[in-house]
This record gives C-alpha cells, structure tokens and sequence, in this order.
C-alpha cells in the first residue's frame, strides 16, 4: 500500500498545517514548470498531489489511517504473523492496537476541526460585533467623547487606536485563510483541493464588507431619524446631531468582544 505520509516527508501524527506546508514545500520543488517538464519530476509532482488530496481533507485522512493500519499490521493472510493468529491474546494485543490507533485518529480529527471552528470564529465575531456597533454608534449618536475630561478623550483615543489594530489583523487573518488573490490564482502551484478551502476572491470579498459597512451606516442613520429615547434619557452621553465621534466605538466594542470571546475560549479549552 502505498504510505502518502513517506510521499509528503511527514509523520503520521502530523498536524494539518503541517502536511499542508509540507506539500507546498515540495510542490514548489518538483512543479514542472521549474523542472522543464520532465517526466520523472511530473511523476513526483502527481504522487505529491495524490497524497495531499487524501491527507489534506480530514475525513479523506481518517479512513486512509485505517486502511494503512490494517496494511501496516496484517500480512500475507497465511497466519505467519502474531496480529493474523487466531490465538485469544493475539486478537485481543491486534484489537488494543487497532483502538489505540483509530482513537489517536478520532483525536487528531477532532482537534483539527476544534482549530477551524475557532478560526472561523475569530473572524467572524469581530465583523458581526463591528457591524452591529456601526449600526448602534450611527443611530444613537454617542457624545462621550465630546463630554469628558482630556484623561477621558486619552483613554478614548487609546481604545480606539488598539481596536484599529486588531479589527486590521483580523481581517487580514481572515483573508489569509478563506480569501485568494485572483491575480495569482493561474500561477498558484496549488490543486483544487486547498483551492477549495480558500472560496471567496480578496476583491470580492472585500468589497462585500465595504457594502455591509456602507449598509450599517444608512440602517443606523434611518433608525436614529426615527428614534430619539437615547438623547432624552441620557442627555450627557448622547446628541442629536450625529458626528465623526461615532466612528471611535465599532473599534473598541469589537477589540472588548474579541477579547471577551478569546477568554472564554481559554476557559473552555485551557490546553490550548
């Protein structure tokens, strides 16, 4: 049977960031196009990219690990080997391997779709949390930072220069992992498989949270005009007339929601 994990150069308990680096390492090395198309150096590159189709997909891995666990314990058929007798101590040695094995493989699973899910949320928390913050900031129309002492504004301007940052590295995070650039995709030595995990253009993307953020300002800009409860009541916290102020507060709600998520996450998962 033939082993993709020997085909990629990595361990069988490699993570898949590593296969995934591993088979971008050597596909940059055996492309034909930097090997002037020769035959041998196709063949490689074909065998590479076999092997990460199946190890590069988790549920595509977990069912090659049992099929290389039974090729790697069983022989011929002829009973030569300790895991193909039919002794009890035998069976029951071939059936704690094959448990240890198969859970070591449910783990790793679980582990690498624990990872995503938590990437997906850092990407999406932010943006949900800046949005709906955009909406609110427009519609109520805050004066905080017009009302308080200079110590005040300071802290303001502090947040918000923090939350900038972060709402910027998110949204580059983000890009990087589910975003690829259009210009490079004929010239990627990718396959369509890690193709796949990355579905959305960085122009279209882009563009969409440039639309939503457009949408938040007129939705909250509508509903200030409808409603006013926020200024009677709270007078020294909020105006009527909507200023560039508004823009301090989606940055720093976002970075006190991002940090909120990441400590709990902490909590639920300390290992990590």
């Amino acid at each position: 049977m033939v082993n993709y994990y020997d085909i990629l150069k990595v361990p069988q308990k490699a993570t898949g960031a590593e296969i995934k680096s591993a088979y971008r390492r050597l596909a940059r090395k055996l492309h034909p196009d930097r090997n002037n198309g020769s035959e041998e150096t196709a063949l490689k590159f074909a065998a590479i990219a076999e092997a990460y189709e199946v190890l590069g997909n988790a549920k595509e891995r977990v069912k090659y690990d049992r099929r290389l666990v039974d090729a790697q314990y069983r022989s011929n058929g002829n009973g030569d080997s300790f895991f193909d007798s039919a002794n009890p101590h035998a069976r029951r040695w071939r059936q704690m391997v094959y448990e240890k094995r198969y859970n070591d493989i449910i783990d790793r699973m679980i582990a690498e779709e624990r990872e995503e899910a938590m990437a997906f949320q850092k990407v999406v928390y932010p943006t949900v949390a800046f949005y709906v913050t955009t909406v609110l900031a427009t519609a109520f129309k805050p004066t905080i930072f017009a009302n308080s002492e200079i110590i005040g504004k300071i802290i303001i301007v502090g947040l918000f220069i923090s939350g900038v940052i972060h709402v910027i590295g998110r949204i580059r995070d983000g890009f990087e992992r589910y975003t690829e650039n259009e210009d490079n995709i004929h010239d990627s030595i990718l396959d369509d498989q890690e193709r796949k995990s990355k579905p959305y253009s960085r122009i279209g993307t882009a563009a969409v949270l440039a639309a939503g953020f457009v949408l938040c300002l007129l939705g909250g800009y509508i509903i200030g005009t409808q409603l006013d409860f926020a200024e009677a009541s709270m007078p020294s916290m909020f105006g009527s007339q909507l200023s560039l102020e508004f823009l301090f507060y989606p940055p720093i709600v976002t970075l006190f929601v991002d940090l909120m998520h990441m400590f709990a996450s902490r909590i639920e998962h300390p290992t990590r």
